[in-house]
């Protein structure tokens, strides 16, 4: 892998799209339970968000090889960034249940989209150093998620309702769309395109059930983090919002340098290595009962989960016999499995059990993760380069 690459156009574009989904993302996950007071809802009903934000990521990827075989990767990804802002612009106009789930849906399938393209985007873009490249985007995304979380946090301390800060959004996205245009660039020809299709291998399903886990774990923690820690230590609502900027910050951090400080393993030894450090953060996150051991822990929980999408990713286009797209599409599927059952499956048990209970699932599932990536090695070494 090289040690180094060329930050682009290309390349900040596609970050910067996604640091605008994940300014969302950061004030939305935390805030979970300010929605849950704003509409006087259950756990359960409020983990509906996610299972309606986990569904939008299945039809996403379910339409993703067509809708690249005919629009092309990056018109594909600007459809996503559109209909992601018709979804924030919904969410933050009407309060109703009924509106914030369809919100979530139609901002969600427009997200999924977005993500779906960027892993292809960069793959085929900067060939062998996506490694790095990858996981560097991820990285400034994160600084998204948390300034979406501090925005949350900060406006549910005033008059102002935290909706409001999730709008920067649109305006975001615009800009970006006219700042990033290339006439240079050329244009996608659906004629001699071919869309990627056919069955694919046992071991890419074994893997891809593997990035569900890790899906599942990254938003059990994002969603219901903020009302754990409420459960162990108290404080506002506003409070524990603000404290998920140390789960963000960490994932920040993880994905800027993990790939270079872990740069002589190999891929699978990347995943190992910081799924272990999940599994030791959270681990003392969950025991803890001090405001700054849980601060400490979730910025380590961040560290592991950080790069855990990128390089399962890049395991899955590993088996994919060079069918990147048809592979990420399907990888959608699995995430946006985990993004439905995760976080509503933990509001459940909550309401049953009580959220700290409820979480000792997350432990189980990195486990599970962990022997599934030990088992199933992977082949990007060997099939890395992607067909346009």
């Amino acid at each position: 892998m090289p040690h180094t690459f060329t930050r682009d156009k290309t390349f900040w574009t596609i970050a910067l799209q996604v640091t605008i989904l994940n300014f969302y993302l950061g004030g939305f996950g935390p805030a979970q339970p300010l929605l849950r007071s704003d509409q006087g809802t259950s756990l359960t009903v409020a983990g509906l968000h996610g299972t309606a934000m986990g569904i939008a990521a299945i039809c996403a990827g379910l339409s993703n090889s067509r809708l690249v075989h005919y629009f092309g990767r990056e018109k594909t990804s600007w459809i996503g960034m559109w209909l992601f802002c018709i979804g924030v612009l919904i969410f933050v106009s009407f309060k109703s249940v009924a509106f914030t789930l369809s919100a979530t849906f139609i901002g969600g399938v427009g997200t999924s989209i977005v993500i779906n393209n960027m892993v292809t985007r960069l793959s085929h873009h900067f060939k062998q150093a996506t490694p790095l490249a990858l996981p560097q985007s991820s990285g400034i995304n994160s600084i998204g998620f948390v300034l979406g979380t501090i925005a949350v946090g900060t406006l549910a301390g005033t008059a102002i309702s935290w909706r409001f800060g999730l709008l920067l959004t649109i305006p975001a996205t615009i800009i970006l769309y006219f700042f990033s245009r290339d006439k240079n660039r050329d244009p996608h020809d659906r004629d001699i395109s071919v869309r990627q299709r056919g069955k694919l291998s046992r071991t890419y399903w074994i893997a891809c059930f593997g990035f569900f886990i890790c899906i599942c774990t990254e938003f059990a923690t994002s969603f219901w983090a903020a009302a754990l820690l409420r459960d162990r230590v108290g404080g506002t609502a506003s409070a524990a919002t603000l404290a998920i900027v140390a789960l963000g910050s960490g994932m920040a951090v993880g994905r800027w340098y993990g790939a270079i400080v872990l740069k002589k393993l190999k891929l699978d030894q990347q995943l190992i290595t910081i799924i272990i450090l999940q599994f030791i953060g959270f681990g003392i996150f969950w025991f803890s009962h001090s405001l700054i051991v849980s601060l400490v822990t979730l910025f380590v929980t961040g560290l592991g989960i950080s790069m855990q999408f990128a390089l399962s990713s890049l395991r899955l286009i590993g088996f994919s016999d060079k069918r990147p797209d048809l592979a990420i599409g399907i990888s959608s599927l699995a995430a946006g499995s985990g993004i439905a059952l995760a976080p509503f499956m933990l509001g459940v048990l909550g309401d049953s059990f009580g959220i700290s209970r409820a979480y000792l699932m997350v432990p189980v599932l990195i486990l599970i993760a962990l022997a599934i990536v030990i088992l199933v090695p992977s082949k990007v070494e060997e099939s890395h380069e992607l067909q346009n």
